[in-house]
C-alpha cells in the first residue's frame, strides 16, 4: 500500500468509526502514532510473526516494570529534553542548570530537614567512600533563594536503589533538603556506583540486539524547586567513571560532571569528625523563573510512594 492509502485506511478506523463524543488530543495522537506504525510495517515488510512478538515484547517489558528502563535506552526520554531545552531557549529561558533525565527511579515521601542532611543509612561505611555534596540555589539572575526544595536520591555501592532494592532500609540514600536562609544545601552521604539493566531483562534484551551495553555511570538525582520558579530535573555524573561519556540513557551532559575533590587535611577529617579521607562535591544549582511563553516544567508521571 501507498501512504496515501495508509492514512487513508488509518482515517477509516479510527475517525469514521466514531460515533461518540472524541477527544480530539486522543484521536489526533493515536491517527497519526497508528498511521505511522503502519508506514513502518509496509515498508519494512514486517512479517505477522515479528509484529506479534514486538508486541509480546512490549507486555513483558510492561508487566516487568522495564518500560522506565526502555524510554531512556532508546534516547526518548532524553528527546523529550532536546524539546524541552528547544521550547525554553525560544522562550528567552538560557543558562541556568542544565536539566537531565529523571529515570524511574525517584519514591516520593523521603524524610526532609533544612540545610543539611545524611542520605546513607551507615550500612556501608566500612567499604565506601565518604561523600560531602554542597552548594547554593540561585535564580537566573545570580540571587540566592532560601527555602527552596532540594530533593536527591541515588544507588548504593551495589548499584541499587532503595524501595526498589527491599534489601536496604526506607529512604536509604534518599531525603529532601529546605535550602537555609543563605539558599545553601548541604549532605553527607556515600559515593555511589554506577548500575546496569537486569542482564535477562527486556531492555538489555534489546540493546544486546543493538549491539550496545546498559551501563550507567555513577551519578545522583536531583530535583529543585521553589514557588514561581520552574522545578529543574537534573542529575550530576561522578566525574572518572567509566562510562561517563557512553551512558546508555545519553544523560551525560557538559555543565553536569562537577570536580571531585579528595579531602586528606587533618583538619577537615576532625570538623567532619572522620578518620579517613573523604570526597568533597561543590556544585550549585540555577533556576529560571516561570514563563508563560515555556512549557509546563512539572512532568506528569507515575512515580513510586513509599
Amino acid at each position: 500500500m501507498t501512504h496515501t492509502e495508509i492514512d487513508a485506511l488509518v482515517k477509516s478506523f479510527i475517525v469514521d468509526t466514531a460515533t461518540g463524543e472524541v477527544n480530539p488530543r486522543v484521536q489526533q495522537v493515536v491517527l497519526r502514532l497508528t498511521s505511522d506504525l503502519f508506514k513502518a510495517i509496509e515498508d519494512l515488510d514486517l512479517q505477522p510473526s515479528e509484529v506479534w512478538k514486538g508486541l509480546e515484547y512490549l507486555a513483558e517489558a510492561g508487566a516487568t516494570h522495564e518500560l522506565g528502563l526502555l524510554a531512556p535506552g532508546i534516547g526518548l526520554e532524553r528527546f523529550i529534553d532536546i524539546r524541552q531545552d528547544e521550547a525554553e531557549a525560544k522562550a528567552g529561558l538560557t543558562g541556568g542548570t542544565p536539566r537531565t533525565i529523571e529515570g524511574p527511579l525517584y519514591v516520593e515521601g523521603a524524610p526532609q530537614s533544612k540545610g543539611f542532611a545524611r542520605l546513607d543509612d551507615g550500612s556501608e561505611s566500612e567499604q565506601a567512600e565518604v561523600l560531602f555534596m554542597q552548594g547554593t540555589v540561585y535564580d537566573e539572575d545570580g540571587k540566592p533563594l532560601p527555602g527552596a526544595r532540594v530533593e536527591v536520591w541515588h544507588a548504593n555501592l551495589m548499584g541499587n536503589y532503595s524501595f526498589f532494592d527491599k534489601s536496604q532500609s526506607a529512604f536509604n540514600l534518599r531525603r529532601t533538603i529546605i535550602a537555609d536562609e543563605h539558599g545553601r544545601y548541604q549532605f553527607r552521604s556515600i559515593m555511589p556506583s554506577g548500575y546496569g539493566c537486569p542482564p535477562q531483562g527486556t531492555t538489555q534484551r534489546l540493546l544486546t540486539q543493538l549491539g550496545r551495553h546498559g551501563r550507567r555511570p555513577a551519578h545522583i538525582h536531583f530535583f529543585i524547586s521553589a514557588p514561581s520558579y520552574r522545578k529543574l530535573t537534573t542529575q550530576i555524573n561522578i566525574d572518572g567513571d567509566k562510562y561517563l561519556w557512553d551512558d546508555f540513557a545519553f544523560a551525560s551532559r557538559e555543565g553536569l560532571v562537577p570536580t571531585v575533590n579528595r579531602i586528606t587535611s587533618a583538619v577537615e577529617l576532625d570538623k567532619k569528625q572522620l578518620s579517613k579521607p573523604f570526597a568533597s562535591i561543590d556544585f550549585d544549582f540555577h533556576l529560571h523563573a516561570e514563563s508563560a511563553a515555556a512549557p509546563v516544567a512539572e512532568v506528569e508521571r507515575k512515580r513510586a510512594v513509599a
